[in-house]
């Protein structure tokens, strides 16, 4: 296929504004698949997100298509719409030369709508705008389409309409992709430059690398060399997705496709990386992608503690799969051996422990997510702190210092001072208002992330009815009045359970926190004593009453004191058994720090 004949695109757009609908009408259009092979959601794999109806992994498919008498093929890569897979999105773009913008015709310009805009435009990619969803009753396109315009630029009159579900508009798509989305601009004589946009493990075929070529060509036999890596493999097949595995004789410049090397191990693929020739390597690399930074932290720990490296190896499979996601071990008193793992909100950290109980089959502890501090110390020296544990001494620290966010929210306008009063309590600062139309409004605060993280969406989803929606960038770190909040359980402190919270709060959640805990663990033999403490200052208690047993059950009268005899033999063996005894702590307790505010 001549390189002036292929286009690369991917679809962009807010959470569930119809990308996976558009991409499954594209792929029966272009027949790539029979009425026979087709389900809703073609290009998503994985069991989760047909479960949950949302993208979780960017996919591929190459679509043919014929215009004036000629073929043309047309990469389609379909991305996830929520703010914690906009790494995934990036990682899209940057193997594209357009996007489709796609706006629900009901639902008008969201959060991630904007986000993802200004993501494309980075990339420098001729961006389609188009209205979806237009046969539903409550649909608005005309108020939508003044709105994309007012806030993202976009021309009225190259905004397309379309309907997914009902297929109209789709040949218009087609046709505006081939016309304003430029070929791919790459020379086919020059030394292969290809880049990894993403990668799988197979347990039989070993790394399978995903790529898109930007000069020269690749086919079987060739050996190649990863830059960033230094290593060098043997090409035993090359292919392109349609939607499945399709076996090519070579890839050409501009096509997206695949690559086994028998490549056994996961630590020799990265994702960013340039791929050349071993012997004809090109002059240089392409830019890659930028290391995204987690946001949020937990403790992820084996059940079973000879479960430590069947976790471990479940982990690199997934760290191979997702690139944002990352994990290092540490130790627990309480939960033994595991890892301290980042992600880049709370959905992608639910998304991975499900990943990882269904794919490897573990069972797993999850420790309470926490955002990364930094700390200035009094010999000057800055940390940061991923987790409560590392938190040094209170006489130690001269400043801590929180990740503030800039958090978008759009909303229908009669939700501004319901939000506003929500974002304040939470610690926010005011920003700016401004009116996309007559009914929708897009405001913007400063927050702390330890303060959205958590409950924040949920609640925020509530008060606007589910019509707002939010999306924020971490700005930088700022000085906070901070402390380290512990809990003891019979005494002893309990590392997993550690939360950093504003000292104004900590009498309410330390309160809060051992009445949840005492909800959650269950009653021993012995009496269990739960408390929270900031340094030494206990702030809060509680008492979980131990089983009593009628030991004098089989007395009936006699003497009292044998009674008494009894009972004190009874006192002797529980204080003994409260010395030596464990509490069991359930997996729940080590959550309920989340849903304290409940």
């Amino acid at each position: 296929m001549p390189t002036e004949r292929i286009r690369n695109f991917c679809i962009i757009a807010h959470i569930d504004h119809g990308k996976s609908t558009l991409a499954d009408r594209l792929l029966e259009k272009t027949d790539t698949i029979t009425s026979r092979e087709f389900r809703n959601q073609m290009l998503d794999d994985m069991d989760l997100e047909r479960e949950r109806g949302i993208t979780i992994k960017a996919s591929a498919v190459a679509l043919k298509t014929v215009k004036d008498g000629k073929e043309y093929t047309l990469n389609l890569i379909d991305t996830p719409g929520h703010v914690d897979f906009n790494y995934e999105v990036s990682r899209s773009l940057g193997a594209c030369e357009g996007a489709l913008l796609l706006v629900d015709a009901s639902q008008g310009v969201e959060a991630q709508t904007v986000a993802n805009t200004y993501l494309a435009m980075e990339h420098n990619l001729t961006i389609i705008p188009v209205i979806s969803k237009i046969d539903l009753p409550q649909s608005r396109p005309h108020d939508v389409l003044t709105e994309m315009e007012k806030t993202l630029g976009t021309a009225p009159e190259e905004t397309l309409m379309v309907s997914a579900k009902t297929g109209q508009g789709i040949a218009e798509i087609l046709d505006a992709v081939i016309e304003r989305i430029p070929p791919p601009k790459g020379d086919p004589n020059v030394p292969l430059k290809a880049l990894i946009f993403d990668s799988v493990y197979d347990e039989y075929r070993g790394v399978i690398i995903y790529l898109r070529i930007f000069d020269g060509s690749l086919k079987v036999g060739d050996e190649i060399y990863m830059i960033k890596t230094g290593r060098s493999f043997k090409v035993e097949e090359v292919g392109v997705f349609k939607p499945k595995m399709v076996v090519k004789e070579c890839l050409a410049t501009g096509e997206v496709g695949y690559c086994i090397a028998n490549i056994k191990s996961i630590h020799n693929v990265k994702v960013g990386d340039t791929v050349t020739h071993k012997k004809n390597r090109t002059a240089e690399a392409l830019p890659g992608y930028r290391q995204p930074i987690p946001m949020v932290y937990c403790g992820i720990y084996p059940a079973n503690n000879a479960d430590f490296h069947v976790l471990r190896e479940a982990l690199e499979r997934l760290s191979l799969n997702d690139s944002s996601f990352t994990f290092e071990p540490e130790t627990s008193q309480a939960l033994g051996f595991g890892f301290r793992c980042g992600f880049l909100g709370l959905l992608h950290m639910e998304i991975i422990q499900e990943r990882l109980e269904r794919e490897s089959n573990i069972n797993i502890v999850q420790t309470a997510p926490n955002v990364t501090y930094e700390i200035v110390k009094t010999n000057n020296e800055v940390i940061r702190v991923d987790n409560p544990e590392k938190v040094p001494p209170l006489h130690e620290i001269e400043e801590f210092r929180e990740p503030i966010v800039r958090a978008s929210f759009v909303l229908p306008s009669e939700y501004v001072g319901t939000i506003m009063q929500f974002a304040e309590g939470r610690r926010g600062r005011y920003k700016s208002t401004e009116y996309l139309s007559e009914r929708r409004a897009i405001l913007t605060y400063e927050l702390p992330l330890s303060e959205i993280i958590f409950d924040f969406f949920d609640k925020m989803k509530s008060a606007t009815r589910g019509y707002g929606t939010l999306d924020y960038d971490l700005i930088g770190y700022e000085s906070a009045d901070l402390v380290k909040l512990d809990i003891l359980v019979s005494g002893k402190r309990v590392d997993a359970l550690s939360t950093i919270v504003h000292r104004k709060d900590t009498e309410i959640k330390g309160r809060k926190l051992v009445k949840k805990l005492k909800s959650e663990i269950s009653r021993h033999l012995f009496e269990v004593v739960l408390q929270a403490a900031v340094g030494s200052k206990i702030i809060a208690r509680e008492t979980i009453r131990p089983i009593a047993k009628n030991v004098t059950a089989k007395c009936y009268g006699g003497d009292i004191t044998r009674k008494r005899k009894l009972l004190e033999k009874q006192k002797e063996g529980k204080k003994r058994m409260k010395s030596i005894g464990n509490v069991e702590i359930p997996q729940k307790a080590f959550l309920s720090v989340l849903s304290v505010d409940e």
